[in-house]
């Protein structure tokens, strides 16, 4: 049996009352059936597609605390939850869990769970910045996918096309970024999620179906 140090559940969007849609809900069921006790992570602030919805107090409510809330309500110990409540996107992400809570611990193996739609981008991306140089212990990364419950077929498929587009795009980063201290200088200057100078993206309509 292999041994995880952590499984890493990223987000996909949260809707009123902190409600996850079902295949975010199928992402931390399977989560939840990896043996060994592994520690659970779930990722992201939120999304930059659309804002996030507020608690009763109107505080808004992170796609990580979600999942943890998720987590916690079927049992699991909250002193076994990492949340990770930064990234924005699919790169934040592996950055953010990487940084924040990977390189601290020293995990040497970790697995990163997520819908089929995703997961060939999700690989590539938590492949790559897992593996730039940078300090730490070296820490290896494997995949699992869940399944694409719930999803409308006109959504899935709009997403199929756009992820099918961002793998493509990633090329020329995986090329150019070499190292920890590289992702961190494109992050903070150049990706619209989380460079101080840039104006707000204006971006083109997106299915928001799977967001």
């Amino acid at each position: 049996m292999t041994h995880y140090d952590a499984v890493l559940i990223p987000g996909g969007g949260v809707r009123g009352g902190g409600e996850l849609a079902p295949w975010i809900r199928a992402r931390f069921d399977r989560a939840l059936e990896i043996p060994g006790n592994p520690y659970l992570m779930p990722l992201s602030a939120g999304t930059t597609h659309r804002p996030p919805p507020l608690d009763e107090r109107g505080f808004p409510i992170s796609e990580a605390y979600a999942g943890a809330c998720y987590l916690m309500n079927r049992g699991v110990e909250a002193k076994r939850i990492l949340v990770e409540s930064c990234s924005y996107d699919t790169i934040g992400n592996a950055y953010f869990a990487r940084v924040v809570h990977v390189i601290p611990r020293a995990f040497e193996r970790v697995l990163v769970v997520n819908s089929e739609f995703h997961m060939p981008r999700t690989e590539k991306i938590f492949r790559w910045v897992f593996g730039l140089a940078g300090p730490g212990t070296p820490c290896a990364v494997e995949v699992e996918s869940s399944p694409d419950v719930g999803v409308e077929a006109e959504a899935l498929e709009a997403r199929r096309v756009k992820e099918a587009a961002g793998l493509a795009a990633l090329e020329p980063l995986v090329r150019g970024i070499t190292s920890l201290a590289q992702l961190h200088e494109w992050l903070f200057t150049a990706h619209e999620a989380y460079a101080s100078a840039l104006a707000a993206p204006v971006r083109a309509p997106v299915d928001l179906g799977t967001y």
